[in-house]
């Protein structure tokens, strides 16, 4: 027996495209905070959830495959991208969860946002469903993400890979100051032998400021954009297919 579950679908995109939306937020202003430890709670923190949908989503990509009982390449080209969909979250899962480099499963993101891309410009072309438009913008917004995330995946992955923190410090800037007279008095007097000395002793250690580079900051913004754009794509396929999905159940 196969029953339609488009809208579900949509709603497993929906969620995902929030849940990474907001970890990519979480790590954006903490490593503005230079706080490594809280970049790696919130990624084990989002280990769960994520892997939870991968696991839907791969078990009913799988699924319909096997199962799509309507005529014509449906099923190629809803369930195709849906089950690399839910591999993409697994593998990302697992990195979450074992503190793996991020850039793999950003770079197999990469490759999967490529093919949806693809898939949905050739099913635009191919006038295939109600709405072909939608569809390529919907495929297109998560597909531009999946692309965006593996420089994201790089910069994170940089960052903690130095656990000292101190891979975007830089040496804090020293105002200069005109001499004065009075410390030029000073610095000719005799020192009294047993006394304190006139001359400061220097800092051991040159004050440095943490500050994320642009290009960083840059690759998140694009990136969470994108991840928004997606999300609001999955929102409007919802809303256009749960009426009709629930007005007329197979």
């Amino acid at each position: 027996m196969f029953v339609d579950f488009l809208a579900f679908q949509e709603a497993t995109l929906l969620m995902a495209a929030v849940l990474i939306g907001y970890v990519g937020v979480l790590a954006a202003f903490a490593m503005r905070r230079n706080d490594a430890a809280g970049l790696r709670s919130a990624l084990r923190g989002a280990a769960v959830p994520i892997g939870g949908l991968g696991a839907i989503a791969t078990s009913l990509a799988i699924w319909a495959e096997m199962a799509w009982p309507l005529p014509g390449a449906y099923n190629i080209l809803f369930t195709d991208i849906y089950l690399l969909f839910g591999v993409t979250l697994l593998v990302l899962a697992v990195s979450f969860a074992s503190y793996s480099k991020l850039q793999y499963a950003g770079l197999f993101a990469l490759v999967s946002g490529g093919l949806a891309i693809a898939y949905g410009w050739s099913g635009y072309q191919l006038g295939m469903t109600k709405d072909p438009f939608e569809t390529f913008l919907l495929y297109g917004a998560f597909g531009l993400a999946g692309i965006l995330s593996f420089p994201a995946s790089v910069a994170v992955d940089h960052y903690l890979s130095h656990p000292e923190s101190t891979v975007f410090a830089a040496p804090l800037a020293i105002a200069h100051r005109r001499p004065s007279l009075a410390g030029a008095t000073r610095a000719v007097q005799p020192v009294v032998p047993g006394g304190a000395s006139a001359v400061p002793e220097a800092p051991n250690a040159t004050p440095r400021i943490f500050r994320v580079p642009l290009y960083i900051n840059a690759a998140f913004v694009v990136f969470l954009v994108a991840v928004a754009l997606a999300a609001v794509a999955a929102l409007f396929y919802l809303d256009s297919t749960l009426p009709a999905h629930l007005a007329h159940p197979p």
